[in-house]
């Protein structure tokens, strides 16, 4: 079995009776063992993915292979998955043992309680909700009923662990402290694991690839840094990255890039980064805050707005061609709202895009 494609979905479509395209001829593989964020705004397909690779919708055609078999016509109980919902999907009236306990105590493969609880009792220890065996979800934070869902999904020991927006429930402080332990314990369990999240940077911190959608279509499939340093279109550069990116419209002619108030000469930028050919026409010319910085001599004149702190560094806020767009500086660089400032880009990190979003640069 080739670990590259331990889950592969092939050529993936869902439409549903009323016509909707909710998935469009997708395809991907997961590693096994890796743990693979499935990102994406609300609507964009993620969720309908999860529920087809768990076996709760049919897909209208294409097919998904567990450890290099089918699974589209296996049900769900069968898929050897475990599923953590976004509710968490806990019985209120069973304590922590009894919920973790339950799938290991039902159906044809059920098995005496004593051994139920042994193998029940080995999560809890690893998902660390020992000493709350005797608890009821309703007695227990966010977090705690969190581990108790994972633990319940981990008892039959699936092939492959599912995730569907596992934190959106959590304060911001539990969400990061959750997710750290989410990433290490699935890699200590070695499951492989598919986890859907709208937040880029739950994806970016705990993933070992994302694969970003929209419309139902995979807009990149990559490591998580290269969604960042090398987007391969519009919409990828737009939604991950904070501070947002900045935009200008400019045209491209006779070996000029101009913008409302700067050009750029073509033969300055770098050659390697070409992703085709440049043609003459309009292009959004794109930069991240921290590549469009203060300079005695810059591309872009324009008058600060506004200066907001994050942390060790500030986004200085500013107009330019009645856009608002940000630079973003270390504390120590001493500007101030209502400075007229020079700001200069690093050619080698800028991006071109066509008018229908495809990087040229």
């Amino acid at each position: 079995m080739n670990d590259e494609k331990f889950v592969e979905v092939k050529n993936l479509k869902k439409v549903y009776d009323n016509g909707h395209e909710a998935i469009k001829d997708v395809s991907f593989s997961v590693k096994k063992g890796d743990l693979v964020c499935l990102l994406g705004p609300s609507g964009c397909g993620k969720t309908t993915i999860l529920n087809m690779l768990a076996g709760l919708l049919n897909p209208s055609s294409g097919d998904i292979l567990f450890d290099g078999k089918s699974v589209v016509n296996v049900a769900p109980k069968d898929r050897q998955i475990g599923y953590v919902f976004q509710n968490y999907a806990l019985y209120p009236h069973m304590t922590v043992l009894q919920n973790v306990m339950f799938p290991l105590t039902v159906g044809k493969q059920k098995m005496p309680k004593d051994e139920a609880r042994k193998i029940a009792e080995k999560y809890m220890a690893t998902t660390q909700i020992t000493e709350l065996a005797d608890q009821k979800p309703g007695n227990l934070s966010g977090g705690q009923q969190q581990r108790v869902a994972i633990a319940r999904a981990l008892v039959q020991q699936p092939k492959i662990l599912l995730m569907d927006e596992p934190l959106s429930n959590l304060d911001a402080r539990l969400r990061l402290k959750i997710r750290e332990e989410i990433r290490a314990l699935v890699k200590n369990v070695g499951i492989t694991t598919l986890f859907v999240t709208h937040d880029q940077e739950e994806a970016l911190s705990i993933g070992d690839k994302i694969i970003l959608f929209n419309n139902g279509v995979i807009q990149q499939d990559d490591l998580g840094q290269n969604f960042y340093l090398e987007p391969n279109n519009y919409f990828v550069a737009n939604f991950v990255g904070n501070p947002v990116i900045d935009n200008f419209k400019v045209t491209v002619k006779d070996g000029k890039v101009t913008g409302s108030d700067f050009e750029l000469n073509v033969a300055d930028l770098d050659q390697n980064r070409f992703k085709r050919e440049l043609t003459d026409g309009e292009y959004t010319l794109s930069v991240r805050p921290e590549n469009i910085l203060p300079a005695p001599e810059g591309h872009v004149s324009a008058k600060v707005d506004d200066v907001e702190l994050i942390g060790r560094e500030r986004i200085l806020k500013f107009t330019h061609d009645g856009v608002q767009a940000r630079s973003l500086v270390n504390l120590e660089v001493p500007i101030k709202a209502g400075d007229n400032i020079n700001l200069k880009m690093r050619l080698d990190r800028v991006f071109l895009f066509t008018k229908e979003g495809e990087r040229v640069y």
